[in-house]
């Protein structure tokens, strides 16, 4: 079933109205029609099953037939802080993120980090990597959209972490995969969560230091060494199985 996301979603006597690009969408893409159901959800955990009552050039119009829980989010908002790579590998990592459940992504400019952007272009990237997040949100049935905030420095990223109720760090010198079990064991009932992944060429000694200093907990992904497109999604899906309920 077609999904939407609608902010304040109420069960008033005029429906649910959808405007902007959704509605180009349902008349000009999907071809939906007056009487099809759709699900709309309200950006947290609420969705909305509905009926299509109208549709014009400007919005959309549904009536709600049923209200539940989304089933899909994770007990734990977990926010990944992924060292810019290089390329486009971003996106494929938004996308794959915001399947597996991340709350939110946060592109982080490391010293190894070898892409340069001025402001414009990162204004621009970011529209793109939050489009991403949408289409990725509505294909897994996420009950929100997982926003990508903007670029941060390294140090700004993990003070905003050490907020947290815990900051994990997968790092090749890390002791052996019994403790970092132990750690990940340990993220069951937590509220927030940061997960930090290096850039290519992996984070330098001093980051290490600083995020250590800050509460980080240090974790190996095994023998193995894996790109970094791979090891956020890694420990996403270590994570995911381990809290979900």
């Amino acid at each position: 079933m077609h999904r939407f996301y609608v902010d304040n979603c109420s069960q008033s006597d005029t429906g649910i109205m959808i405007t902007g690009n959704d509605v180009n969408h349902i008349r000009n893409v999907l071809r939906l029609s007056k009487g099809e159901e759709i699900m709309i959800s309200d950006g947290s955990k609420r969705e909305y099953l509905c009926r299509i009552r109208e549709i014009r050039t400007d919005s959309v119009t549904a009536d709600i037939i049923d209200i539940f829980d989304n089933a899909a989010e994770l007990p734990t908002k977990i926010t990944l802080f992924q060292g810019m790579p290089k390329s486009d590998k971003l996106e494929f990592v938004i996308q794959k993120a915001v399947e597996l459940g991340v709350y939110s992504i946060v592109p982080v400019m490391t010293k190894r980090t070898v892409v340069k952007l001025d402001k414009d272009r990162a204004a621009k990237k970011l529209e793109r990597y939050n489009a991403i997040s949408q289409s990725a949100a509505k294909q897994s049935g996420r009950g929100l959209i997982p926003e990508v905030k903007n670029f941060m420095d390294f140090k700004a990223a993990v003070d905003l972490a050490s907020a947290m109720d815990m900051m994990i760090i997968p790092y090749e010198e890390a002791k052996g995969i019994q403790e970092s079990r132990q750690v990940i064991s340990e993220i069951r009932g937590k509220r927030e969560i940061g997960i930090f992944i290096g850039p290519e060429g992996g984070f330098a000694r001093e980051e290490i230091e600083y995020a250590v200093q800050k509460g980080a907990k240090i974790i190996t992904l095994g023998n193995r060494i894996l790109r970094t497109e791979t090891a956020g999604l890694a420990v996403l899906s270590v994570i995911m199985f381990e809290i979900e309920e």
